[in-house]
């Protein structure tokens, strides 16, 4: 009795938080990730030039898959600014999340196979926190403050259950980035750090605006994309061909 006594006590002071960690429960789960796409312009590494492609990209009522694959093969990035969403759920009695960061894995050149322009209508910039891959050493800070690094100066503390959106703005002027997020989570007496990619496990990508690109689209009313006039072309991209 004395022992069962000893285990109960034990494991409501420690004992979930043990066994969580025995079987390789994370201290956060990553509960949604999303990039806000639909408002932002795009850049295409390569011009669309295969006949799947053209389809996906001008055809009105194409298959989302099919415009997924597209924007997953010419290596899709967002031009000048990402906004990411990432929902994190507790999975211990208490912890703190004391550092999340960009973790760049590839940089190159600007992308400037195609540059697809959305409409600015009704266009948000509203984010919590910013960063610039362009920088030496990436790191969140606010608009208030950008000086000094986010989570220098607030940590996040959940206990189980609990969750926390982050809306985080990332931005590049220099090159062409795919990044992750690393989290540095602080549970008890460890430190673990959680990795934070794209759906399906695929960096984040977002690169500088280029001087021209070799191919421009618009927006079209159907919800596809149609080649962008070329007095449009030549007042947002004076150094482009024949302008």
């Amino acid at each position: 009795m004395l022992i069962g006594v000893i285990f109960t006590a034990w494991y409501n002071a420690r004992g979930p938080d043990t066994i969580d960690r025995m079987i390789g429960t994370p201290p956060v789960t990553i509960g949604h990730v999303s990039t806000d796409l639909d408002n932002q312009d795009i850049a295409l590494r390569e011009p669309v030039t295969d006949p799947a492609g053209r389809r996906a990209l001008l055809g009105a009522h194409r298959p989302p898959d099919e415009w997924q694959a597209l924007l997953t093969r010419h290596e899709a990035a967002a031009v000048g600014r990402i906004t990411l969403t990432v929902v994190l759920t507790g999975n211990r009695s208490s912890l703190r999340i004391v550092e999340i960061k960009p973790r760049i894995k590839v940089r190159e050149k600007l992308s400037d196979g195609a540059f697809l322009a959305v409409s600015r209508e009704g266009v948000a910039e509203t984010v919590a926190v910013k960063a610039d891959l362009d920088e030496p050493a990436p790191r969140f800070v606010t608009a208030d403050n950008p000086r000094v690094r986010y989570f220098s100066a607030k940590q996040i503390d959940l206990k189980e259950d609990e969750r926390v959106t982050l809306e985080m703005s990332i931005t590049a002027k220099k090159a062409y980035y795919e990044f992750d997020l690393v989290a540095t989570v602080l549970a008890g007496e460890q430190s673990e750090q959680i990795v934070i990619t794209a759906p399906g496990g695929s960096p984040f990508r977002v690169t500088g605006e280029a001087r021209t690109y070799r191919s421009f689209y618009t927006a079209s009313q159907q919800g596809a994309w149609a080649p962008m006039p070329r007095g449009q072309v030549c007042q947002e991209f004076p150094k482009a061909g024949s302008c």
